[in-house]
């Protein structure tokens, strides 16, 4: 990688953004920033942030978008000079321009796909929090269940990800996310994927993927 890339990628909860994200910092070597895994570490590690944070977890209410931009914009500046892909963020337009105060993002990935699969399919989903690695039964399971492949730690399935939880969380994301969509696609920097699967969308984002990073190199050797 000659150029550091700012990219977001968006998706309605269980879409596959772990999986997909997964696969994207393995082939391309971008660096995963989970922003929901990241707080969830904080929390479980009775952090100060983590104390704050679960005062509104446990309540069901949001984070305050300044608390998560400023822990967001921590995590980025760890990284120095090496290309991200940020996950779980930003969920609503006033976040979203938070970040684009930040940092002028060069792309931002979504992933479409049907709600009535993503609720079908969440039930399987099975996740190993320190590395953000996510693993589903029916498509993508660990090699020995309930382990992650990569450590052998004990994996954990969400709260969040039964039916009558998800559908709140779908429901809420559905009419958040429209202006954050049409807020990137004013820069031009908003790509869409459609399908069903991981698997039907990855070929698709690797076709991108290639042709984007491509034209950015030599964008970057005729500057």
């Amino acid at each position: 990688m000659s150029k550091l890339l700012k990219t977001v990628i968006l998706g309605a909860p269980a879409s596959g953004k772990g999986t997909i994200s997964t696969r994207i910092i393995s082939k391309f070597n971008f660096e995963h920033i989970s922003v929901g895994d990241k707080l969830r570490l904080e929390i479980k590690n009775n952090t100060s942030l983590g104390i704050e944070a679960k005062k509104y977890v446990s309540s069901g209410a949001l984070l305050p978008d300044s608390l998560v931009t400023q822990f967001v914009n921590e995590q980025i500046r760890k990284l120095g000079t090496k290309t991200w892909l940020l996950d779980g963020f930003p969920r609503s337009l006033s976040q979203a321009e938070a970040l684009w105060e930040l940092h002028h993002l060069d792309l931002v990935l979504n992933l479409d796909v049907p709600f009535d699969v993503i609720i079908s399919r969440a039930k399987n989903r099975w996740v190993h929090l320190p590395s953000g690695r996510v693993y589903n039964l029916d498509f993508n399971a660990p090699k020995v269940f309930g382990k992650d492949d990569v450590t052998g730690d004990a994996l954990i399935q969400r709260n969040d990800d039964r039916p009558e939880v998800l559908m709140k969380r779908l429901e809420v994301y559905d009419r958040l996310t429209k202006p954050v969509l049409d807020f990137y696609q004013k820069f031009n920097i908003l790509q869409s994927f459609s399908g069903r699967t991981s698997d039907e969308i990855w070929p698709q984002i690797v076709q991108y993927l290639n042709e984007f990073l491509g034209n950015a190199q030599v964008v970057k050797k005729q500057a």
